[in-house]
């Protein structure tokens, strides 16, 4: 170790000799602190870090803290004291060193595991940026922690913390998500469980200090007590011979509807079907009756036709607003976006016009559930399908359930295809987001089309007897289907809108799809 003293005792001297002979920059240059991977054998790794002193002025001392992502720790390090506190190791300066030169440098390294490093989560120096950014400093722990409580979900929320730009859940002293609003929904749970909360809140100089404990337990009884769980066949008032919805309430038990379609009636402006008003319409009636029988509604905005919201709103904001006279017209729990089409879905602008207006209704409507709906291959989402998931999560949009529609992919084993699908959406989740396979079931939904398809794919009620079965089996948080209207026996009827195209009992699928 005798050399390695020596040498950065000769590269200070050597720095100071030079800083009397060098007039200094008219601007200082800051300190800074540079990581890097030396090496990594699968195993473990070696890093480095490298401090410069690129003021005019000796750098007394330093510290270097770096947050480490779950799971890896460091074994050994060396030219610098180690302190660790969870996954934050904190470095000094060792006992033989003295002030950094003006100009000079000094490094330090440590052996870590496992191997496959990704990289820190954060780097602070003196508590400031390790980039040199200024300095700065950590924002403070967030107060006002709360939770709501359902069967498999709890639905926290906390105050603002000043200067942060994104937020840390904890469950039991494990991070389970990092939204950038104020809420977040933590899903997947055990029913009658407690569970441990603590949030941080973070900016570009680091992580700050974590909030008091919450404790909050899980409410006892069956899934339907998640509000982000439904069984909510659609029902469209404007098609094919739309039945009352009470009739199908009282014969299949069922009591969520999805609510076809909001589009733009020119603008901004929503309507159902872009023609019939919010209020004063058969949609306002139905949606009276449904509650009146005990039920309520999730209204799909979108769809695969027709003038849609997403393209004629010119910016998120303005998205969010037509969203909002939604929310405020029917005093809604949930919202559906059925993100489809060259217009919405493939069409990246409007994909993150959509995420951003869905995250700021969130952030406006404390716990309001936002669903996507969009279509998919048959092992999992395609490239369209994958970005959405990407940007909601870089955009920290929040979304709660993430709904493929498994049909018109020209299937011929519907119930294979569908968990195939299903099964290629959680891993995607789970890559994207870092959830468990539970976690990731639990904000999934399956939406699927009734009899026949558009391109003569079968769903017999059996079939979808199965698909249910699986789905709840698995923990998803949505189960619906296209439609109640065509859930109507009609053998060698082929695809309309007013029957299924296969013999069945009338609203045989939405009565299958109640005991999801």
């Amino acid at each position: 170790m005798k050399p390695k003293r020596l040498s950065v005792a000769l590269a200070a001297a050597a720095a100071l000799v030079v800083s009397f002979l060098v007039a200094p920059a008219a601007q200082a240059a800051p300190v800074t602190a540079a990581f890097t991977k030396v090496s990594d054998w699968g195993s473990g790794f070696e890093g480095k870090v490298t401090v410069t002193n690129g003021t005019g002025s000796p750098l007394s001392t330093w510290s270097i803290a770096l947050d480490f992502p779950s799971g890896y720790s460091v074994s050994s390090s060396w030219d610098a004291t180690r302190s660790s506190s969870g996954q934050t190791h904190t470095f000094t300066p060792p006992s033989w060193a003295g002030p950094l030169a003006p100009g000079a440098s000094v490094t330090f390294g440590f052996n870590g595991s496992p191997g496959n490093f990704p990289g820190l989560a954060a780097c602070r120096l003196n508590g400031g940026s390790c980039s040199g950014g200024g300095g700065g400093t950590v924002p403070g722990a967030p107060s006002g922690l709360t939770g709501t409580p359902a069967a498999t979900s709890i639905s926290l929320s906390w105050s603002a913390a000043a200067n942060a730009t994104s937020y840390n859940v904890y469950r039991n002293g494990t991070k389970v998500g990092s939204p950038t609003g104020t809420s977040y929904t933590d899903s997947g749970l055990t029913a009658n469980t407690t569970y441990s909360y603590q949030v941080s809140a973070s900016n570009s100089v680091g992580e700050g200090a974590k909030s008091g404990t919450l404790s909050v337990k899980t409410t006892t009884g069956g899934g339907n007590e998640n509000p982000a769980r439904r069984a909510a066949p659609y029902l469209y008032m404007g098609w094919g011979s739309p039945p009352s919805p009470t009739t199908v309430m009282n014969a299949t038990g069922v009591k969520w509807f999805t609510m076809a379609f909001i589009l733009s009636s020119g603008g901004c402006n929503p309507a159902w079907d872009g023609a019939r008003p919010l209020q004063g319409s058969a949609d306002a009636t139905a949606i009276a009756q449904i509650r009146a029988a005990g039920g309520d509604i999730v209204p799909s905005i979108g769809g695969w036709s027709g003038n849609k919201l997403g393209p004629n709103c010119s910016t998120p904001e303005a998205l969010a607003g037509a969203y909002q006279q939604v929310i405020n017209a029917y005093n809604l729990k949930a919202i559906d976006v059925d993100i489809e089409n060259s217009d919405e879905f493939e069409n990246e602008v409007v994909q993150d016009r959509i995420l951003t207006a869905l995250k700021i209704v969130k952030q406006n409507n404390p716990g309001i559930q936002t669903i996507l709906t969009f279509g998919t291959s048959t092992s999992g989402p395609n490239y369209y399908g994958n970005r959405l998931i990407e940007r909601a999560a870089a955009l920290g949009a929040n979304i709660d359930v993430f709904t493929l529609m498994p049909f018109d992919f020209g299937s011929s084993n519907i119930a294979n295809d569908t968990v195939n699908a299903s099964v290629g959406l959680n891993n995607k989740l789970k890559a994207v987001f870092g959830w468990t396979t539970a976690q990731a079931y639990a904000h999934q939904g399956i939406s699927g089309m009734n009899g026949l398809s558009d391109q003569q794919e079968l769903t017999t009620t059996q079939t979808w007897q199965t698909i249910t079965n699986w789905a709840k089996s698995n923990g998803l948080a949505r189960l619906a289907f296209w439609s109640v209207n065509r859930d109507r026996g009609c053998a060698g009827g082929g695809v309309v809108a007013h029957c299924s195209g296969i013999g069945q009992p009338d609203w045989e699928f939405t009565r299958i799809t109640a005991g999801f």
